[in-house]
């Protein structure tokens, strides 16, 4: 069973940086592509940004394109998201998914595990 858990959420102000984590176990970190998602209340889960396996290709949601960052350390089974000049509009709870496959994937449905989703609070 792969578990997914995120960690670094936190409430800050506007222009702050934050960095996400999510640490994989229960199988090989590594024949994974991986995805970073949010939902905001009263709105559908969004795709933010994903990052395929071996050749680390990622891919960017339009509204975080310039300040978010996805990456991974596979040695580490850990996938990470650096979060720069944090909007109000970013305010959120963010979750990290995972597929076993090679490419990248933007739609929720096509990963198959998921974390328990970590707060992120931007106050103006």
């Amino acid at each position: 069973q792969v578990q997914l858990v995120e960690s670094g959420g936190g409430l800050v102000q506007a222009g702050a940086s934050l960095r996400l984590s999510c640490v994989v176990s229960g199988r090989t970190f590594s024949t994974y592509a991986m995805g970073w998602f949010r939902q905001a209340p009263g709105k559908e889960r969004e795709f933010i940004a994903t990052i395929s396996r071996s050749d680390m290709s990622t891919h960017y949601a339009d509204s975080v394109k310039g300040r978010f960052t996805i990456s991974r350390d596979d040695a580490k089974n850990t996938g990470y998201l650096q979060m720069s000049s944090l909007k109000p509009e970013d305010t959120a709870v963010y979750y990290c998914a995972a597929v076993q496959g090679g490419g990248f994937y933007m739609l929720s449905a096509s990963y198959h595990y998921w974390g328990q989703g970590t707060q992120v609070t931007v106050s103006s």
